[in-house]
């Protein structure tokens, strides 16, 4: 399995945005060949990260769904302001070595 983490840093103030976007979001991710699971997680801490995680059967599932128009629509309707933003964060992936 292929986990892809995007770790997105949101301002105070555009939580609630932040998490309505996903629940709205324009994109097909669960259609998609491969595609196993979403999670977007919202930290407990202030100043940390929110975390997007994308479950994919394998690399190029993942790849696959990045050259995708499912994912070049969804990524192009940006719905929040660039404010909403902070600095940080950052893309991670990662092949799931065990599992329990």
């Amino acid at each position: 399995m292929f986990v892809v983490a995007n770790r997105i840093m949101v301002n105070p103030g555009y939580e609630e945005a932040f998490a309505e976007r996903f629940r709205q979001r324009a994109g097909q991710v669960e259609q998609q060949p491969g595609f196993v699971r979403l999670e977007v997680m919202r930290p407990v801490n202030e100043g940390c990260p929110w975390v997007v995680m994308t479950h994919w059967r394998d690399k190029g599932a993942f790849e696959a769904w990045v050259a995708s128009d499912d994912f070049k629509a969804a990524h192009r309707e940006q719905s929040l302001p660039r404010e909403a933003f902070g600095a940080g964060g950052g893309l991670e992936m990662h092949e799931v070595e065990i599992s329990a």
